[in-house]
This record gives structure tokens, C-alpha cells and sequence, in this order.
């Protein structure tokens, strides 16, 4: 007769049992999930080694067998935009996920203006009200800085309604509703960003270590991490001194002396290279994407000139991972990489500047040259006085715009002009544009925003001749110009548009260094 404890202990044993050898799926692989479809789709988990794996979807049926680490990954082809129902995977356990549906899915990230949420944005109480969109979805992934890539991450899908759409990432939802809108296909959007981050936090720091223009990054965050134990210690004991003379002054009717500033860094993972990447973006590899939305550059803005490699590197080492990881889903080794040009900020001025904001958006401007690349101009819809401007749907509306255009092949304008080239001619400056149909002034008036200099390389503002797809700018200031520059500030007042409404990218001609 077995006692009560040797009951305990068995069933306890059955359970362990059963429960390793339960599959058991990522947080992504869940309820409402949206498929890719047209694609080799891929499903993936973990169970026990050598354990067989069957997913049915549909008329979709794959098998695969656990491999020697648990894992285990099958792809679902062909999969049909609109087709949907229950997911069954079935292994020891069998696990039903519901309301699983076949459509577009882009990866969203960044920075804060892509963090910024639907309760935020213009005209946030309408657009929440009529956000009823049962093929619209959204995984918000958790906030997790890492030192290592991990496999999984904290989320859940989420089917838009009136309900959750305040909390979902304005950028990537109006970017959905556009796609979804245009295409009339279900559309899935993986938003993964943090707020104030710079894109190193975003790059792998291997990927960093081996360039040597970044290996200063990553052996600096090296010493950083090696140093903190001595470094909170000293901050301690400072905070302890700070409280006591901050209570004694309490006492005596003192005012409070100051405090102290913030703990030193290096006890967690953020703020090393490649932290985000590692915690938020390595969980998503194994997904079957489209391509991703990116809206950042703010955080890098005081490092332009280091930001024309380092955002094209991130980009890359993106592509690769996604192309190369043991279980990812991508067929695509170029996926489309769509990004926002930052928008205007700051005090505006009456005289031609330098500006850092507007290195940093050539830096963009320049990304372009990687093949499968767009950039949406924001140029036009920012805030004097508010880094994040809340005219959210412009932004989404342009994102998609390019993606429409360039990666499901609808026949319209996507850009805003673009410099193509530049050309002195009898003091003047003759400049050549691409997506420049029926450019003209945004407001009527005449054209703003271009500034012209010769080898004294002292700006004045010039006048501007439309002539089809060309400018001639030309200054009675400046008899023999050898530079144009075009929207060169925060933020500048600048008008030029095409046909379609697009705003021109801000440029230069130029590669002088600010003085």
C-alpha cells in the first residue's frame, strides 16, 4: 500500500514528465496571430528531443521532429491572404490557437515616435472609436534589454477594437490601416520599440565589435559593466551621506542639499551595444515577415556623420539574421526596410543654419542607396515644440504608401522629390529631382527653403525656377554659387512638393563640416 508520500512523490514525478514533454510555443506563435502569406510560413516551439511535431492549418498540414535541443520548426507554404480559423499543433499535448488568419506582416521599430501610441495621436478620441478592424493585428513585444539573444519574448496578439487600439503603436497601426485599406488584405504588425534608444542598442554587438569604427562602443560598455561594482558601491555611499544630511537639514529647517544624480551604469543589461536587438528583436527572427517600419534617428542626431554607417550596418545585420537564423521564416535575404525621415523640431530661424537634425536626415537620405530601402519625409508634419508630433496617420499613410508602391506593385506616386543631381550653369545652380511630377509650393506662394553659397561658404537665401523635373536656384548675393542646400535646419520653412503632395527630402550639395 503506497503512503501518501510516495503518492506525492509519483504523481509529482508524472507531472514533470508530462510537462517536459509538453510542446510548448513562443509567445508570437499564439491566439490571432496573422500568418504571412504567399510564403514558406513558418510555426515553431520547443518539446522534448526526437519528439514529432504535427501542424494542420486549413488544407496545410506539416510535420517535423524535435531536434537534439528541443526545437522544432515547420513551414506552412502558400499559404492563401484572408484564409483563416484554428491552428493545431499536436505533439504529446495538442494545443488549439483561434482565430489565426493569413495576410501581411511587417515588423515595427524604433525609437519613441514609434513607441507613441493611438491615445496620443490627432484626433485620438475618433480614431479609437472607429478602430474595428477584425484583420488588423498588433504584438506589442515587452520592454527586455538582454546580454545575450533570447529565444522568446513577453506580448500578445491583439485583434484591433475599440478597446485596445489606444495602446497600439500609432505609426504601426495607421501604416495597417492603410495597407489593409488599400490591399484589402489582413495585416499583422510585430511592434518592438523603446523610447530614447539609440540604434546601437538596436545592432548586434558582434556585428559592432568586428567593424572598427564601432569596436570603441562595445569595448567602452565593456568597461563600463567591469567597473559598476566599485562605481554603485561609491554611489551608495553617497546616496547614504545624501539622506542624512538631507534629514538633518529637515530638521533644522534647512533647505535640502542637492541630491545626488542617477546610479552609474553597467548593473544591467541597457545601454550596452546590441541590448534591444538581443531582448527584442532576436525572439522575432523565427517570424515570417514582409519587411519592417522604422522610425528613429533622434538618439543619434549629436553623431550623424558615424549614423551614415551605422543605420545601413543595422539594417544589414537585420537582413542576415532574419535570412540566417536556424529557424527564421524569411525567404527574402533583402527584406523591405522602410523608414520616417525625422521630422521638424526645435525653434525655427529667420537666417541659414547648421544643424545637426539636418545631418542626421542626409544620413537617412543616403540609406537609400541600400537596395529594398524607402523613406517616408516628415519633413512638413512635426511640432515646433514637441519631439513627438502627434499628426501619426501622415506618417503611417507615407510608410504605406512606399510599401504599396514598391513591394505590392500599386501604380503611384510613393515619394516626395528626391536630388538626383546638381550643376553650376552662368551663376546659377541647376538641380535634377526624381519623383519630382508637378512640383510646385505647398501653399501657392513662392518656393522656400533653398540656400546658396560660394567658396566662402556663406549661406543666402535664393531664389527658385521650377522647370519640369529641375530647380534653378540663383542669389544676386552669391554671383558664382558652388552649393545648394534644401530645408538645412531642425526646423526649417521649407514648401517645395510634388503632384502627389509628397514633400522633397531635405538636402545639401555639399560636404562641408559646420564651422
Amino acid at each position: 500500500m503506497k503512503t501518501p508520500t510516495t503518492s506525492l512523490i509519483l504523481a509529482a514525478t508524472i507531472f514533470s514528465i508530462t510537462a517536459q514533454a509538453a510542446v510548448r510555443l513562443p509567445a508570437l506563435v499564439s491566439d490571432n496571430m496573422v500568418l504571412q502569406a504567399e510564403a514558406k510560413t513558418n510555426v515553431w516551439g520547443w518539446a522534448d528531443p526526437q519528439e514529432k511535431v504535427t501542424v494542420i492549418f486549413a488544407d496545410k498540414k506539416g510535420e517535423a521532429t524535435a531536434g537534439a535541443d528541443g526545437k522544432w520548426s515547420v513551414r506552412l507554404a502558400d499559404l492563401k491572404a484572408g484564409t483563416a480559423g484554428d491552428l493545431t499543433i499536436a505533439g504529446t499535448n495538442t494545443i488549439a490557437l483561434k482565430n489565426v488568419i493569413v495576410g501581411e506582416v511587417w515588423v515595427a521599430s524604433g525609437q519613441s515616435n514609434m513607441e507613441f501610441i493611438v491615445s496620443g495621436a490627432m484626433n485620438k478620441d475618433a480614431e479609437i472609436a472607429a478602430a474595428n478592424f477584425p484583420q488588423i493585428r498588433m504584438f506589442t513585444v515587452r520592454k527586455a534589454a538582454k546580454d545575450a539573444p533570447q529565444d522568446d519574448c513577453v506580448g500578445k496578439w491583439e485583434v484591433a477594437a475599440p478597446d485596445v487600439a489606444g495602446h497600439f503603436s500609432a505609426v504601426g497601426y495607421f501604416f495597417a490601416r492603410h495597407l489593409h485599406e488599400k490591399l484589402k488584405q489582413p495585416v499583422g504588425v510585430i511592434h518592438t520599440s523603446w523610447g530614447g534608444t539609440p540604434a546601437e542598442h538596436w545592432t548586434p554587438s558582434p556585428v559592432m565589435a568586428a567593424d572598427p569604427d564601432f569596436k570603441p562602443q562595445v569595448e567602452n560598455w565593456s568597461k563600463i559593466v567591469a567597473a559598476y561594482p566599485e562605481a554603485k558601491a561609491a554611489w551608495d555611499k553617497t546616496m547614504a551621506e545624501w539622506k542624512a544630511a538631507a534629514e538633518a537639514a529637515k530638521t533644522a529647517g534647512m533647505p535640502e542639499p542637492k541630491k545626488p544624480g542617477n546610479p552609474p551604469r553597467g548593473g544591467d543589461p541597457f545601454g550596452g551595444p546590441g541590448c534591444l536587438y538581443n531582448g527584442m528583436i532576436a525572439p522575432v527572427l523565427p517570424y515570417t515577415i514582409q519587411g519592417a517600419i522604422w522610425y528613429q534617428g533622434e538618439s543619434n542626431a549629436s553623431a550623424a556623420m558615424l549614423y551614415r554607417k551605422l543605420f545601413p550596418t543595422m539594417i544589414m545585420s537585420w537582413r542576415r539574421a532574419w535570412s540566417t537564423a536556424g529557424l527564421s521564416g524569411s525567404e527574402q535575404p533583402d527584406f523591405p526596410f522602410l523608414f520616417v525621415q525625422l521630422a521638424n523640431f526645435k525653434p525655427r530661424f529667420d537666417q541659414p543654419t547648421e544643424s545637426q537634425w539636418a545631418e542626421l536626415r542626409e544620413a537617412q537620405l543616403m540609406t537609400l542607396e541600400l537596395p529594398h530601402t524607402g523613406m517616408a519625409v516628415a519633413i512638413d508634419v512635426g511640432d515646433d515644440a514637441d519631439i513627438h508630433p502627434k499628426n501619426k496617420q501622415e506618417v503611417g499613410r507615407r510608410l504605406a504608401l512606399s510599401a504599396e508602391s514598391t513591394v505590392y506593385f500599386q501604380d503611384q506616386e510613393y515619394s516626395g522629390p528626391i536630388i538626383g543631381g546638381a550643376q553650376a550653369e552662368e551663376g546659377k545652380i541647376r538641380l535634377s529631382f526624381r519623383n519630382a511630377e508637378g512640383m510646385k509650393s505647398s501653399d501657392g506662394g513662392p518656393i522656400k527653403g533653398f540656400a546658396i553659397a560660394g567658396e566662402d561658404r556663406v549661406f543666402k537665401w535664393a531664389e527658385v525656377e521650377i522647370q519640369g523635373d529641375h530647380v534653378l536656384v540663383s542669389s544676386k548675393e552669391v554671383p558664382a554659387p558652388v552649393s545648394v542646400r534644401y530645408a538645412w535646419a531642425d526646423n526649417p520653412a521649407c514648401n517645395l512638393i510634388n503632384a502627389a503632395g509628397l514633400p522633397a527630402s531635405p538636402f545639401r550639395t555639399d560636404d562641408w563640416k559646420a564651422k
